[in-house]
Parts: C-alpha cells; structure tokens; sequence
C-alpha cells in the first residue's frame, strides 16, 4: 500500500492519539469477550510481492500462505469481479479456520460513488458468495475526494447490502474525521447499521487514525515504513487493542503492508507473536526463511 507514502518517515511522530471519546460509550454496549476473535494478514499472497517468503518448491502460493496466517486482506478483487470459480477455488485451497476479507470493487466505491451502483454490488456478492463461511468482511475502500457532500449516499447504499454480510468502509477525506459535524454524523450512520469504521495507519496520512469505534470491531490497515519505528508501532497498537478489550471490543481484524511488501510477513509475525503474549491466544506465528 504506498498510500501515505513520505520520504522521510523517520520525521514522523507515529504515536497513536488518545481514543474519541464515544469509542469507550460504543463498546460499553457489548459483552466482554473471553478471548477477542483476532485475524492477521497480508494485503496479497503472490509471490512477487512477498518475495522470499515462499519455501522453494512451492507450487500454490495460497495454498501454502493459508498455512501461515489464518486471514487475507484480499486488494485483487478491487480491479476486477472475479467469477464464482475462481472464489470458489480460492475457497477449496484453503483451511476451514482460514477468513477472506476482499475489498469491494471499484466501479462501486470509485466509478459510481455508491449511487446506481446495484447492479456491480449484486454481481459481485454473487460471485463472492461463494467463498460461504470464509467470507469474514468485505470492505469499502472509498476515494480521497469523496467529500462530506457525498454522506447522503451512504443510507441508501448501505441498506442494499445484504444484512448476513459484515461490512466495513474506509474513508480517505480529511472533514470526514476533522469536521465535528460531519465526523457526528458519519459515525451515527455507520454505528445504525453497524459499519465497522477501519481506522489506517500509514505516515503521510496521520489524519485517519481516528479511533472511533462504531461497532464491535476494530479494522485496522497498518502500513510499514521499512524503519525500525515499525515495529515500536506495532507495540503500541498492542497496548491499544488490549484496553479496548477490555472496554469489550470483540473483532480485532489487523492488516499489514509495507512499502516494500515482502516485509509484511516478518513484521506480521512479530505481531502475532505479541498479540498470543498478551491474550493467551495460539495464533500460528508465520516461518519466515532466513
């Protein structure tokens, strides 16, 4: 993801800010979960990308990574409807624990902005369908000049979506966070139809670190910056996660990129392992070749 992509990351202060103050009244009205439900991924599984990380021999890219990490952040499905095969095929390669998370198609989010988008919205959750119980939350990638004038798109869109499917959106617009106004109202839509509100941490873009809650789920897209605050990041987000845990947030749904893709599963893993030290959990932590 070279979205918010700098120069000079190290000039950057990557702290996380202090959480809005409705995320605590939010998660309130959950029950307080034993064990939070949590999956790890990358953003793409093919080989060039992660460039190293495949054992040599292998013949199944994903196959082999739903091995590794128990979920996909899956950006293909953002250029192109993929037909039922092939989502069926994606879904018999992989474990029955394994989770999909495809971002939804940009002739719906970027082309039609939402409005008159019904016919590309059913052709696609009818192929993507077929992906069954692995299909965990598709998500709405929305563009950086969707302004606040474009919220009255939002209702009637989302009460196309189907209501058996999780949804989550992010959205790339300053105002959408940094005007009160229309931050209120965003928040009120999404939390009514219960819209998880991903939250993206990259360098240039310290402005969509939110954290706003508004359901009981935390989606978070985490981009690297190939330095070593990367990892000093990762353990804040940690401490982060386990006091909104502890508030009874229930999903912790974390995907990580980097600039330079093939370090995404190293970092990953140093996450997980941070994640199964600080829950208990038994997250598979991913072998990364030397």
């Amino acid at each position: 993801m070279k979205f918010g992509k700098v120069n000079n990351p190290e000039e950057i202060d990557f702290s996380l800010p202090p959480d809005h103050i409705e995320t605590k009244v939010l998660l309130s009205k959950f029950k307080k979960p034993k064990t939070p439900n949590i999956y790890v991924g990358c953003a793409k599984w093919n080989r060039a990308d992660l460039k190293g990380f495949y054992p040599r021999g292998t013949k199944d890219e994903l196959a082999y990574y739903s091995t590794q990490f128990n979920s996909i952040e899956l950006n293909a499905t953002f250029y192109r409807i993929f037909p039922a095969d092939q989502f069926a095929r994606w879904y018999d390669k992989t474990p029955n624990e394994f989770r999909f998370f495809p971002k939804l198609f940009q002739g719906i989010s970027h082309w039609k902005r939402l409005q008159g988008a019904e016919e590309f919205l059913n052709e696609y959750l009818l192929a993507a369908s077929n992906l069954k119980e692995k299909l965990q939350m598709p998500f709405l990638q929305m563009p950086d000049n969707f302004a606040p004038k474009g919220i009255d798109r939002l209702e009637p869109f989302f009460k196309l979506f189907p209501k058996d499917v999780s949804l989550a959106v992010e959205f790339r617009h300053t105002d959408c966070y940094n005007d009160p106004v229309v931050a209120s109202e965003l928040y009120a839509i999404l939390e009514s139809f219960n819209i998880a509100n991903i939250i993206t941490d990259t360098a240039g873009r310290r402005d969509l670190l939110h954290m706003r809650m508004t359901s009981n789920t935390a989606f978070i897209r985490y981009n690297g910056a190939n330095q070593k605050s990367d990892y000093t990041r990762l353990d804040e987000w940690v401490i982060r996660l386990k006091e909104w845990v502890d508030e009874r947030l229930q999903n912790i749904y974390f995907f990580v990129h980097q600039n330079i893709e093939k370090e995404s599963p190293l970092l990953s893993a140093y996450f997980i392992k941070k994640l199964n030290d600080t829950f208990g959990t038994n997250l598979n932590i991913p072998q990364i070749p030397k």
